[in-house]
């Protein structure tokens, strides 16, 4: 339980270094938040967690294909905000975008035999 908490702690510990650095300087948070800090952190646990290379083979290359569909998303939302569009609406939008596009990317992906 202590290693759960550990995590958390550590992983709430970026969410929040990425908000700080942001506010001063909204590149240097975005930087920060397109860094693979989440999924490394991911990968190290589920090493240590499992010592298995083939379900970390797996999980990381899911990881891959699950990324590219979720990238619209950091352009769908600045759109609809510079649109006019409400804060949570913008955020919402984009949210289910991401949503509609991991389910493509699973249809898509299947019929390729890409395993996701």
């Amino acid at each position: 339980m202590i290693q759960f908490w550990v995590r958390a702690l550590l992983s709430g510990m970026i969410v929040a270094a990425v908000a700080t650095i942001a506010r001063r300087n909204p590149a240097a948070g975005a930087l920060v938040a397109s860094l693979p800090l989440v999924s490394l952190l991911g990968i190290l646990w589920l090493w240590h967690d499992t010592r298995d290379p083939e379900r970390l083979a797996r999980h990381v290359e899911a990881t891959f294909w699950y990324v590219i569909p979720s990238l619209p998303m950091f352009l769908a939302i600045p759109y609809a905000l510079r649109h006019g569009a409400n804060f949570w609406l913008s955020l919402l939008g984009g949210c289910v975008l991401t949503i509609l596009l991991y389910f493509a990317t699973m249809i898509v992906a299947a019929r390729f035999g890409v395993r996701l």
